[in-house]
């Protein structure tokens, strides 16, 4: 499983750089990013941004995604996006039951990893929110290509 995952994440990235080579927009960067890993994963149950706040600067407010609705606004610290938007450190959660202060967005969720997104100036600008309907979906592969793909998107794109 883990060589095919590497060579999925190898296929995605590359071909959301060349999507968005040029593409200065970082709404449309998320859109396109959600949906290339939403098809890309068939286990992504949802696959989505939650941005900062430009006006409270410490609550998210829900972006572009793939899936079903998604919660509007999450407070800095709640929940497993509030507390990678807080520390700025990204975070897996192998089951969604047991970790304290979760969220539930949707009852259908069981495992997820969120990664925080940061411009080309270092400010944190969102947080890349990926659920699944199973247990313990994603793992260290996970962790660093989408820090990977974030990073080249959004801090150097």
């Amino acid at each position: 499983m883990t060589a095919s995952k590497i060579d999925t994440y190898r296929q995605v990235s590359s071909e959301i750089l060349s999507v968005l080579e040029g593409e200065v927009h970082f709404v449309t960067r998320m859109a396109t990013v959600s949906c290339l890993l939403s098809q890309a994963f068939p286990h992504f149950y949802w696959t989505g941004f939650y941005m900062v706040d430009p006006y409270t600067h410490n609550e998210l407010v829900v972006g572009p995604y793939q899936g079903t609705l998604g919660c509007l606004r999450i407070p800095f610290g709640k929940g497993v996006c509030g507390k990678v938007a807080e520390t700025e450190t990204t975070q897996i959660v192998d089951d969604v039951s047991v970790f304290s202060g979760h969220i539930s967005c949707d009852i259908n969720t069981k495992s997820e990893i969120v990664v925080p997104v940061w411009d080309s100036t270092a400010e944190l600008i969102a947080v890349l929110d990926i659920d699944s309907t199973y247990h313990s979906s994603f793992d260290q592969t996970d962790k660093d290509a989408l820090e990977y793909i974030l990073q080249h998107v959004f801090a150097e794109g």
